[in-house]
């Protein structure tokens, strides 16, 4: 599916590739098993090397609905925010990803997919709330930048599932 551009293609894009994790998790030979694909040269982001199992990449994700979730909602309440909360920048989230990983290390594989399957609902039915043209009209909102608020929630479900199912499809890879 290409890159929604209008509401009723990202709620799909979100629903669908949210139930797409759900099925590529119920793959996974242990679900509680470190990682064991080998990581290449080729494999050059910070991910690669910071997510050791099924708990880091739900937690990460979960950690990205919670961005959006404080962003939009201390935005409608007239608080100008930016998404990433300060020190973080576009250049240096890494950073702050590598922060989430270290907050969550004892929170149970149980608790992120709860945490998870929350957030998740909680992240659409944000996205319901909003018209079309509030969605996709880039600079609607002025804190969304030269942005449009719908291409944040796009990066926020779909996208980061598509991210989180091509890690797992590759530890499900290494262990057939």
């Amino acid at each position: 599916m290409s890159r929604p551009t209008i509401k009723t293609d990202l709620i799909e894009a979100g629903e669908t590739g949210y139930l797409k994790l759900e099925q590529v998790i119920q793959t996974l030979p242990d679900e509680t098993q470190a990682f064991n694909f080998e990581v290449t040269e080729k494999m050059t982001k910070a991910h690669w090397q910071r997510d050791q199992n099924l708990r880091d990449v739900l937690i990460h994700l979960y950690e990205w609905h919670q961005l959006l979730l404080n962003w939009v909602a201390a935005n409608q309440n007239g608080k100008a925010t930016p998404f990433l909360p300060a020190p973080y920048n576009w250049k240096n989230y890494a950073q702050m990803n590598q922060a989430f990983w270290e907050k969550h290390q004892t929170t149970s594989l149980e608790d992120a997919k709860n945490m998870l399957n929350t957030s998740h609902s909680e992240v659409m039915a944000l996205a319901n709330t909003f018209s079309n043209a509030e969605l996709f009209t880039k600079q609607y909102f002025s804190w969304t930048g030269t942005s449009s608020l719908g291409a944040y929630f796009v990066s926020a479900t779909s996208s980061h599932y598509d991210w989180a199912m091509k890690k797992l499809k590759k530890q499900i890879k290494a262990n057939r």
